[in-house]
């Protein structure tokens, strides 16, 4: 391609070369945007049989059968390249002209083909007899010694495919089966899918994942994600009240509990009942506990009654202290209060 480029001029001959490496890189993913550079590679230099070639191979690859056929003929009068004969064929098969088709396979230059080249022949021709109606046919065409050939060569898995497939049509399903194993034995890239054909022989099947499965999952975890986050929200709220449970003050034992751990401003008074000494001999006496508090160290104070309230106690003090004339133990009962 260099040395026909070097015939244009050097600003020309870059131009068209952009466009002849934009359409090799096009040609597997977008194949007609391959076909459109080559088409203006054409514009430029219709001339040139390799421009004429790109565009006969990206016109088939682009399925334009018409226009690569014309562009196959042209570059075989201008080139003499004969290489090009089994995409003719194919192309004709495409147009629907398989008589025309077989008519390319007895060509004179057939010989003078590369091994791929007459391979991808052969499976052309056997289409063309499938394409008549002549499936034993096909099926003859294709059982060549190059079945069984030790190769890495492409040609490989496509035919063996194409022989398992004209099984597949004459009936022979189990040897069928087979080939197309085979075929998949050698086909790395599955570029013949024979290893699906395969699997539906057999009976398989297979699914692709709906987007409805993935979002059922995905509401799976949502939830459990949210009983997790509730479970953190429940722990740090405990945190926040001190890790502190409510207390029933009914079932407290007094006589166990450590008046300095308490802690008052945690005590919901509302809750408490107080017990009259009074009313419940067994219970405690808190009032007569308070008495006793207050008139600590009053030696006169014998006879005072250790079940008063502690207002009564309270009283008694404001009394004292109001008269100034009256007995000592009033004093040692504001003393003990301080206390």
């Amino acid at each position: 391609m260099k040395a026909e480029l070097r015939s244009l001029p050097r600003s020309l001959a870059d131009l068209v070369a952009q466009h002849l490496v934009a359409s090799g890189r096009f040609l597997d993913d977008d194949p007609e945007l391959a076909y459109q550079h080559a088409r203006v590679a054409r514009r430029l230099a219709a001339r040139l049989g390799g421009v004429r070639e790109a565009v006969a191979i990206t016109a088939y690859l682009a399925e334009h059968y018409d226009e690569a056929l014309t562009e196959f003929r042209a570059v075989r009068r201008m080139t003499g390249n004969h290489e090009v004969l089994a995409m003719m064929a194919d192309c004709e098969r495409a147009l629907g002209r398989p008589d025309k088709a077989l008519a390319l396979t007895k060509d004179k230059h057939v010989h003078d083909l590369s091994e791929p080249t007459q391979i991808e022949l052969l499976i052309v021709a056997a289409g063309a007899r499938r394409d008549m109606g002549q499936n034993a046919a096909a099926v003859q065409m294709l059982d060549v010694p190059e079945l069984t050939k030790r190769t890495k060569a492409d040609w490989l898995p496509r035919l063996r495919y194409a022989y398992a497939d004209a099984l597949e049509a004459v009936g022979r399903t189990d040897d069928a089966l087979v080939w197309f194993h085979r075929a998949a034995g050698v086909d790395g890239d599955g570029t013949t899918g024979a290893a699906e054909r395969a699997a539906q022989l057999e009976g398989l099947e297979f699914t692709d994942l709906d987007e409805d499965d993935t979002v059922v999952n995905d509401e799976y975890f949502e939830d459990e994600y949210a009983d997790e986050a509730d479970a953190d929200e429940d722990e740090d709220a405990d945190e926040a009240d001190g890790g502190t449970d409510e207390v029933d003050v009914d079932e407290v034992d007094v006589d166990e509990v450590d008046v300095d751990e308490v802690d008052v401003d945690e005590v919901d008074v509302d809750e408490v009942d107080v017990v009259d000494a009074a009313d419940d001999a067994d219970g405690v006496d808190v009032a007569g506990a308070a008495e006793a508090e207050l008139v600590a160290g009053d030696e006169d104070a014998d006879d005072a009654d250790s079940d008063v309230a502690a207002g009564s106690a309270v009283a008694e003090r404001d009394d004292a202290e109001a008269n100034s004339g009256d007995e000592a133990g009033g004093g040692a009962g504001v003393k003990g209060g301080g206390e």
